[in-house]
C-alpha cells in the first residue's frame, strides 16, 4: 500500500473538470502564464463558473491538480460549436491550454489535450480544432493535430 506522499505519477496528476475550489489552488495564476489575465474576485469567479456550468458538456474546462501540493498545474478548455453543415454536425474548439512552468516536460499538456479531444469525440464532434503559436506547432503535432489553413484575428480591445 502506498502512502499519500509516494503516489504514482498517474495518481499524482489526474485530469478532471474544473471545480469551484480550484481558484484557491492557483488556477488563475496558471492562466497568467498563458496570457493577460487580470485578478478576478471570488464573486466574479463564482459567477463565471456558474454561467459556464449551464452549458454542460458544450463547454468543459479541465485541470490537472498535483495531488502532493494541491496546486493546479495544467488546464485547458473545449467548447462545442453546433453547425448546420455536415448534417447539423458539431465541432470542438480547444482553447487556453497551459502547463505550469514548474511542471513542463511531464506530458501533462498532452494529457489535457487528449482529455479535451476525447470529450469532443464522445459528444459527437466530427472534428476538433485549435489555434496555436508557431512555437507550439510541434507539441500539437505530437498530440495528433496537423496544420491546416490560416488563423486571422480582429481585436476589439
Amino acid at each position: 500500500m502506498q502512502s499519500n506522499t509516494a503516489c504514482s505519477e498517474e495518481e499524482r496528476y489526474k485530469v478532471r473538470k474544473l471545480e469551484i475550489t480550484d481558484k484557491n489552488k492557483g488556477f488563475m495564476e496558471l492562466l497568467q502564464q498563458l496570457t493577460v489575465c487580470n485578478s478576478v474576485s471570488d464573486n466574479e469567479f463564482q459567477k463565471r463558473f456558474e454561467e459556464l456550468k449551464l452549458y454542460g458538456d458544450d463547454h468543459v474546462i479541465c485541470v490537472i491538480e498535483d495531488a502532493t501540493s494541491s496546486k493546479i498545474v495544467a488546464t485547458g478548455s473545449v467548447f462545442i460549436e453546433r453547425k448546420f453543415i455536415r448534417s447539423c454536425g458539431k465541432v470542438g474548439h480547444i482553447e487556453d491550454v497551459v502547463v505550469d512552468s514548474s511542471a513542463r516536460g511531464m506530458q501533462l499538456g498532452k494529457k489535457v489535450v487528449d482529455f479535451l479531444a476525447d470529450h469532443a469525440r464522445l459528444t459527437g464532434c466530427y472534428k476538433v480544432i485549435l489555434d496555436c503559436s508557431a512555437d507550439n506547432k510541434a507539441f500539437y503535432e505530437k498530440c495528433g493535430f496537423k496544420e491546416k489553413e490560416i488563423q486571422m484575428v480582429k481585436y476589439f480591445i
